[in-house]
């Protein structure tokens, strides 16, 4: 008998059986878990995804921020606003370029990564799982995302790193 090619077999249209409802509702359970954490540092998921970006390379130009994010401006400026606000970052022109926005940690935004410490620890604990097995979760789901990207035809970004969570 003939091995059928994995397009030739239908998929089930069935919630449970959906590759994307799982990434989805996991999506959602990883910011419940998170949000009763990050209300402890006064951040919400998003401004900790920028935060991270900045303890990991500071005084980065907004475009990158919004590439490994894979946010567009109009999304990440309001972001940016509020944690500037908040004294956690500042915003400055470039000198080279007027027209790039340069993005740096305040002495506040700097002493912050060390209440957020604890944070991938939670994540590991909450999901019974060793540092390797988060690991290769994490970069299954990084070649799924670059795959999905490539056929729309963007870029793969640069969201790796550790498995923090």
């Amino acid at each position: 008998m003939a091995r059928k090619h994995a397009s030739d077999l239908p998929l089930p249209l069935v919630l449970g059986d959906q590759l994307c409802f799982a990434v989805y509702s996991t999506a959602h359970a990883f910011n419940r878990f998170y949000k009763p954490l990050l209300e402890r540092l006064g951040l919400t998921y998003p401004q900790y995804l920028v935060m991270l970006v900045l303890w990991e390379r500071d005084g980065v130009p907004v475009k990158e921020i919004g590439d490994r994010l894979f946010l567009d401006s109009g999304t990440l400026t309001p972001l940016l606003k509020r944690l500037e606000g908040m004294g956690l970052v500042k915003r400055t022109r470039s000198t080279e370029d007027e027209r790039q926005v340069l993005v740096a940690l305040s002495a506040q935004g700097r002493e912050l990564k060390e209440k957020a410490r604890t944070l991938p620890q939670s994540i590991l604990a909450a999901a019974q799982c060793s540092i390797s097995e988060i690991a290769a979760m994490k970069d299954e789901i990084v070649k799924l995302r670059d795959k999905l990207n490539a056929a729309i035809g963007e870029g793969a970004g640069s969201g790796g790193g550790g498995g923090g969570g």
